[in-house]
C-alpha cells in the first residue's frame, strides 16, 4: 500500500477517528481519574514493565472501542450501495480488504505507540534503569487492537446492520468484564485460610492484564507467545470474513479464530506463578557496603545508604550480636494472602512500604529500623492497623531514645491514637530494669520476625490482651 492509497483510504474510512477516539479515551482515563496507576514504583510513569503492563490494563476498555469501530468500517460498502458493484471490478477482494485493514491497523497502532510514547517521555524522567523486557507486553497490546479491529471489520461487513457495531462493542466489553470477574478467575484459599482469586488460563485470551502490583513483576515468555496465536487467529477470522462471499466461507472463515484459541490454551501457563514472574534482571541487587537495592531502583542507593547504615549501627547499639547486618530491598514476589516472610540478618524494606514510601529526611532511619525492628504480618495484598503500628512506634523510640510519631502508619486520626497507645507502652516499659527491657524487646521481635504470636503481647508481657 503507497503513500497515496494511503492517504486517499484514510480520507474515507473512520480509521482515524478510531485512532483518536482510542488516544483521548486512554489518556482522559489515565489522567482523569485518581487511580493506582499514579502510585508509588507501580506508577505507570516510574518504570518500563508498569508502564507497559498499565497501558496494556486500560485494553479493558480500549479493546472493546476497536472492536465497534473496526465494525462501523465494514459497514462502509453496506451503506454507500456499492457492495455489488466492487465484486464485478478486476481488483482482487483481498486486496481491498488489506487496503482497509491496513489502515485501520496502522492508525490504532499509532495511538497505541503514541499513549506508550506519552509515558515514556516521562519515565526518562524518573529512572536511570532502562531495558527492552517491557517491549513484548506493548507490542501485543498494539496486535490486540489491530485484531479487534480487523475482527469487528470482518463482523460488520458479514452481519450488514446498523445494529453490528454497538452489539459488537456490548459483547467486547462483556467478554473482558468475564475475564476480569469470574470466567477468568479461579477462586482458592492460601495456606492460612484467606480467600482469594486468582487468574487462570482463559483470562490470558483477554487482551487486557492484571493491575501491577509489584514494580519487580511482568509477563512470562510463554504468555507472550500464547497470546500471539490467539490474537493472530482473531486478525486471520477478521480478514477471512472481510474477503468472504458466501455463507459457506464466512462459516469456513471462523477456523483461524477456534484453532489460535485452541494452541494459545496448550502454550499458556495454568499456573499464577508462571503467568506473572519476577523481572530477574531488574530484581538484581546492587550493593554499597551492607545496603543493597535492585537495579531498578538502583538511583535510590545513595541515599538509602546514608540511612541505612546509620540504621544499622544504632540496632547494633541496643542489639548487639541480635542486631541484623544489613539492609536490602525485598526482591521476593509471594502470592496474594500469604505471611510474608522475614530475615533476622536482614532489614528487609519494599519502597512500597506506608512508611518507607512516607518517610522524608531522617523518617527513613526511623522507617528502616521500625522494618528491622517489627517488619510486618498482614498477609501479603491485605490491609490492616493496629498492635502492629504500636509495637513498631515503641521498638522505634527504644532504639532511638525518644518516643516519635512515625511516617505512614494511616491518617492523622489513626496516628493520634496509635501514638496515644504507644505513649503508655512506652511508659510502662521505660520502668522495667534494662535487662527486661531487652528480654521484651527480643520476644516482640521474634514474634514479629516469624509472624508467629503477637508483636504487642510480647513487647507488654501480655498486658495488652
Amino acid at each position: 500500500m503507497n503513500a497515496r492509497v494511503l492517504r486517499t483510504e484514510l480520507k474515507r474510512s473512520v480509521a482515524p477517528w478510531a485512532g483518536a477516539v482510542v488516544l483521548t479515551s486512554a489518556l482522559a482515563l489515565l489522567y482523569l481519574l485518581d487511580g493506582e496507576w499514579w502510585k508509588g514504583t507501580t506508577a505507570w510513569t516510574a518504570q518500563w514493565t508498569p508502564l507497559a503492563l498499565w497501558t496494556r490494563t486500560l485494553l479493558f476498555c480500549l479493546w472493546p472501542l476497536a472492536v465497534g469501530l473496526g465494525a462501523l468500517q465494514g459497514l462502509r460498502d453496506h451503506r454507500s450501495k456499492t457492495s455489488e458493484l466492487l465484486t464485478t471490478t478486476s481488483r482482487p477482494a483481498w486486496h481491498r480488504a488489506a487496503t482497509q485493514a491496513g489502515t485501520m491497523a496502522i492508525t490504532l497502532a499509532s495511538a497505541f505507540v503514541v499513549l506508550v510514547l506519552v509515558g515514556a517521555v516521562q519515565i526518562l524522567a524518573n529512572t536511570e534503569y532502562t531495558h527492552l523486557g517491557w517491549l513484548p507486553i506493548s507490542l501485543v497490546g498494539a496486535l490486540s487492537l489491530v485484531a479487534g479491529a480487523v475482527l469487528g471489520m470482518g463482523a460488520g461487513r458479514a452481519l450488514p446492520s446498523a445494529l453490528t457495531p454497538p452489539l459488537l462493542t456490548m459483547s467486547a466489553f462483556a467478554f473482558t468484564a468475564l475475564m476480569r470477574m469470574s470466567l477468568g478467575r479461579t477462586r482458592t484459599e492460601t495456606a492460612e485460610g484467606f480467600p482469594i482469586s486468582e487468574p487462570n488460563r482463559v483470562s490470558l485470551l483477554s487482551p487486557e492484564v492484571e493491575e501491577v502490583r509489584h514494580a519487580l513483576v511482568t509477563l512470562s515468555a510463554a504468555v507472550h507467545v500464547g497470546q500471539t496465536i490467539w490474537l493472530l487467529g482473531l486478525a486471520a477470522t477478521g480478514f477471512a470474513l472481510l474477503v468472504a462471499a458466501t455463507p459457506r466461507t464466512r462459516l469456513l472463515a471462523l477456523t483461524p479464530a477456534l484453532a489460535g484459541a485452541a494452541v494459545a490454551l496448550l502454550v499458556l501457563p495454568s499456573d499464577p506463578r508462571r503467568m506473572y514472574v519476577l523481572d530477574k534482571d531488574a530484581a538484581e541487587l546492587v550493593c554499597d557496603g551492607p545496603v543493597c537495592v535492585s537495579r531498578m531502583h538502583q538511583e535510590r542507593l545513595t541515599d538509602l545508604t546514608r540511612h541505612g547504615t546509620k540504621a544499622l549501627r544504632l540496632l547494633h547499639g541496643v542489639l548487639g550480636s541480635q542486631a541484623p547486618v544489613s539492609v536490602r530491598e525485598n526482591t521476593a514476589v509471594q502470592p496474594e494472602g500469604s505471611t510474608p516472610r522475614w530475615s533476622r540478618e536482614d532489614v528487609l524494606f519494599d519502597f512500597d512500604d506506608d512508611i518507607i514510601a512516607a518517610a522524608k529526611g531522617e523518617e527513613l532511619t526511623w522507617a528502616l529500623i521500625a522494618k528491622g525492628m517489627v517488619p510486618g504480618c498482614v498477609p501479603v495484598g491485605f490491609g490492616g492497623a493496629g498492635g502492629e503500628d504500636i509495637a513498631r512506634t515503641v521498638a522505634v523510640g527504644w532504639v532511638l531514645g525518644h518516643l516519635n510519631t512515625m511516617p505512614g502508619q494511616g491518617p492523622p486520626k489513626s496516628r493520634r491514637e496509635i501514638d496515644s497507645q504507644a505513649r503508655a507502652v512506652w511508659q510502662d516499659l521505660e520502668v522495667l530494669p534494662r535487662a527486661e527491657q531487652l528480654s521484651r524487646i527480643n520476644a516482640m521481635r521474634a514474634a514479629a520476625i516469624s509472624c508467629e504470636g503477637d508483636a504487642l503481647d510480647a513487647l507488654t508481657g501480655g498486658a495488652h490482651r
